[in-house]
């Protein structure tokens, strides 16, 4: 436990804000397109039924998104499922809601937003009214499923990786995966132990190695399992690096000071999460947790 505690550490990075709105569409199906905004990549169920999104759409990308859609589908029906990412980056429900659409968060992560509430309703937290945007109106606890324009889809809650609100979207007929953040697509992972990250429940997340399938990263171009190895092999190696470095008694300062990740910097950490040289914030949160554990 202590090991992973250190890995989050030592992975953890700044995000970098994308400042220009670009949505490109990626098709993998004539009926699963992925839209790459600048909060993140959006995969989408389209056909006959409506359309489903799933991912982390940015406000401004949502009239395009929308343009786009109506050249797919003739159905106005809109489901959409914003997946967990950093408060400070959140859309919101990115106005899908203003435009009629279902739009829907696991609970977790909508309960940090001010929904899922017993009783009244809390306010909107004022970044999102800054955005003018609203939250996601229904929560999930473990399972949704959509029977769509042909396709089984499944969305399962998974144990904390990420944060402790991951799921995975597995597209059946169209053997695609999307995991959100646990699989970043753009550089080292991030493990938000303000939101219940863990490292064991991302690594277990990180099963989707067969080449046959789809891959949708939270951020970049879709690739297949053999990407998703490559990252969690990398992950594996700096974990066993740190745990024999804890085992030998070594202190977190210590570790950090040893890089233990140097070797993987060049391809891994020049993107959106990178090592930083500052951690005393990073090392007095994981020694909390630790002593909460």
């Amino acid at each position: 436990m202590r090991a992973a505690l250190v890995l989050a550490i030592v992975l953890a990075g700044t995000s970098v804000a994308n400042a220009s709105e670009l949505v490109e569409t990626t098709e993998i199906s004539p009926s699963v397109l992925v839209f790459a905004t600048s909060s993140g990549n959006v995969v989408a169920s389209v056909g006959p039924d409506g359309a489903l999104l799933v991912g982390t759409p940015s406000a401004a990308s949502t009239a395009q998104i929308s343009a786009l859609l109506a050249k797919h589908t003739k159905s106005t029906t809109r489901y959409v499922v914003i997946y967990p990412q950093d408060s400070a980056h959140s859309q919101g429900d990115a106005g899908w809601g203003e435009r009629g659409a279902f739009v829907a968060m696991q609970e977790k992560a909508l309960d940090r937003l001010g929904g899922h509430a017993m009783g009244a309703a809390r306010p909107l937290p004022a970044a999102l009214l800054a955005l003018k945007v609203d939250r996601p109106r229904i929560a999930f606890s473990e399972v949704l499923t959509f029977d769509l324009n042909g396709e089984a889809i499944h969305i399962i809650h998974q144990a904390p990786g990420y944060s402790d609100a991951d799921a995975v979207t597995h597209i059946h007929a169209a053997k695609t995966i999307y995991l959100g953040e646990v699989f970043p697509g753009d550089g080292y992972p991030e493990i938000d132990l303000a939101q219940g990250g863990k490292l064991d429940g991302l690594l277990k997340q990180l099963i989707w190695t067969n080449d046959a399938m789809h891959i949708v990263p939270a951020r970049g171009k879709v690739t297949t399992g053999a990407d998703v190895k490559a990252f969690r092999d990398m992950i594996l190696t700096v974990r066993d690096r740190v745990q024999k470095m804890i085992t030998a008694g070594q202190t977190e300062d210590q570790v950090l000071a040893a890089h233990p990740t140097a070797d993987f910097d060049a391809h891994w950490g020049n993107r959106r999460v990178h090592p930083t040289p500052s951690y005393g914030r990073s090392i007095a949160h994981s020694k909390h947790a630790e002593a909460n554990m």
